[in-house]
């Protein structure tokens, strides 16, 4: 690899990171150690790379001893594992201290984990990112051997998102009258449009989100796992979306497709669908009642954010609540489920087993929907003793209601999300 060009990369990105305006995350970093930030495409990774950088430098480290490469950077079109060795030799003519080592979106060099694995061993501080699960893989975590620490990186959460907004909240829950309009205008906002932190630079909020999804369906979905029939997978994730809130199996996905006349295997139909997991765009919960080993079977599928869920839906206002409150307690606790049991007609739509946590999210209970979504509390209260917690989070309703013993929640989301 030509030096002369590595040194181009790496001071051109000096002056991204110097001018960049960056707002604090809610993820704590350990300044010793190593570590892997995955995530969808445009959730932050980089930016949090940025701020170690700036923070190196407010502590004394000098700029040439940070290097930052980006592989989507064109000029490293032709770069390779070979070349991994002149990153190492550059470092040496032009730094004079101990290295901090950056690598953005790494997974485009074959290869790249047996170099990370070199470098930690070498006690080189370093860091990557990626925006395929695959780097994960049980084989490159073997590789990896425990030198790296794993972060998931999401878009912006309610309570980061108003930060970036500049808009005030209490923590307390001590709201005013014009404090809660401010928080609540920004979140129908965050709501519709999801929280990629660079979409607050724009006003063609939808062309911008539409981009993003393009680049992950084509880039890290389509083109990476060459995929011939991209018009099968196109629309399989409209009709993944068009089902958020439902269960869904691989052969109702199939049938999905099928019925518009698309011919695709139920083989290239899962294969679809661990794709866009694996690139972040979509996860799935599972039902807590269901064995173990039949889970997969029959998921519900969420999108990793509401913007690229809005792409697909015309009036997508319960989905896009129950979604935005899907991400919010995957982002919190990791692990998330359903509980549905046919045969005592219980249907909740998520249960927190770190917090013993049921949810029912409804638009509204002041129609007929207050009795479904509270029967179905109550029935789970009396069936299922590991439950303690019971709540139903609706627009921007708010009471307590207790019968026979139970207590249940009615919260506004807005205020579930920032915890108040």
């Amino acid at each position: 690899m030509n030096r002369e060009i590595l040194k181009s990369v790496i001071f051109d990105q000096h002056e991204i990171i110097k001018n960049i305006d960056i707002v604090p995350r809610d993820y704590e970093f350990d300044k010793n150690a190593n570590y892997v930030l995955t995530g969808l495409r445009r959730a932050g990774k980089s930016t949090m790379l940025y701020k170690k950088c700036r923070d190196l430098v407010d502590a004394g480290t000098n700029w040439n001893d940070i290097i930052y490469i980006n592989f989507e950077d064109e000029r490293l079109i032709e770069f390779n594992a070979d070349d991994f060795n002149d990153i190492i030799a550059v470092h040496s003519e032009i730094g004079d201290g101990n290295g901090y080592y950056f690598f953005d979106e790494i997974q485009n060099i074959q290869g790249w984990e047996k170099f990370a694995r070199r470098m930690a061993d070498m006690k080189e501080h370093i860091c990557i990112t990626g925006s395929n699960a695959t780097m994960l893989s049980r084989e490159i975590e073997t590789t990896l051997g425990g030198r790296f620490i794993t972060k998931h990186i999401t878009p912006y959460s309610f309570p980061e998102y108003l930060r970036a907004t500049g808009t005030p909240w209490n923590a307390t829950g001590n709201l005013s009258t014009k404090a809660a309009g401010l928080i609540m205008k920004q979140f129908e906002k965050y709501l519709v449009f999801g929280g990629f932190p660079e979409l607050l630079q724009y006003e063609i909020k939808r062309e911008y989100i539409m981009s993003v999804y393009q680049k992950v369906l084509l880039g890290d979905i389509i083109t990476r796992n060459k995929i011939r029939n991209d018009y099968a997978a196109r629309i399989l994730f409209k009709k993944i979306a068009e089902s958020v809130c439902s269960e869904i199996s691989y052969s109702k996905m199939h049938n999905l497709l099928n019925t518009v006349g698309i011919s695709v295997s139920k083989d290239s139909v899962i294969e679809y669908v661990n794709y866009a997991i694996n690139a972040y765009l979509l996860f799935p919960v599972q039902n807590y009642f269901t064995k173990f080993a039949e889970r997969e079977g029959n998921q519900k599928y969420y999108f990793s954010d509401n913007g690229i869920l809005n792409l697909f839906l015309r009036d997508g206002n319960s989905a896009l609540l129950e979604n935005v409150v899907a991400t919010d307690l995957l982002r919190k606790y990791g692990e998330i489920f359903f509980l549905k049991s046919a045969k005592t007609g219980i249907d909740i739509d998520f249960y927190v087993p770190e917090t013993k946590t049921a949810v029912q999210v409804a638009y509204s209970i002041k129609t007929s929907a207050r009795e479904r979504e509270i029967s179905n509390l109550k029935k789970l209260a009396s069936s299922f003793k590991e439950a303690e917690r019971f709540v139903v989070l609706t627009k921007d309703e708010h009471e307590i209601i207790e019968e026979n013993g139970i207590k249940i929640e009615v919260i506004p989301v807005f205020r579930f999300l920032l915890g108040i």
